[in-house]
């Protein structure tokens, strides 16, 4: 005679889990940081594509800011505080900001 276990089952209910808000993250223009260590940003720390980094940073160039990507509010600050330290590091004034979806 073979016995057979069973595994409980238990149910749980549902409970509602809100999602972060989105934020749009904007780069701005200036006309000191170099478009290679822009490019270089946007690949490395938002981890676009080398021709995606290259129109928003020419973009940015030529209209003064560029929607870059949205993101949950606190990864899209992580990043931008990234991006903001990295410039700082090299002496860039580089800037980023971020606006309700």
């Amino acid at each position: 005679m073979k016995l057979q276990i069973t595994p409980e089952i238990e149910i749980t209910e549902e409970t509602k889990t809100e999602l972060e808000p989105l934020y749009r993250v904007i780069i701005h223009n200036d006309d000191v940081t170099p478009m290679d260590f822009v490019v270089n940003v946007l690949t490395s720390i938002f981890m676009l594509s080398q021709p995606d980094a290259m129109d928003i940073m020419l973009t940015a160039h030529y209209n003064g800011a560029a929607y870059v990507q949205t993101l949950p509010k606190t990864e899209a600050e992580k990043r931008i505080n990234k991006a903001h330290f990295a410039a700082g590091l090299e002496g860039y004034p580089l800037h980023f900001s971020i606006e309700p979806e």
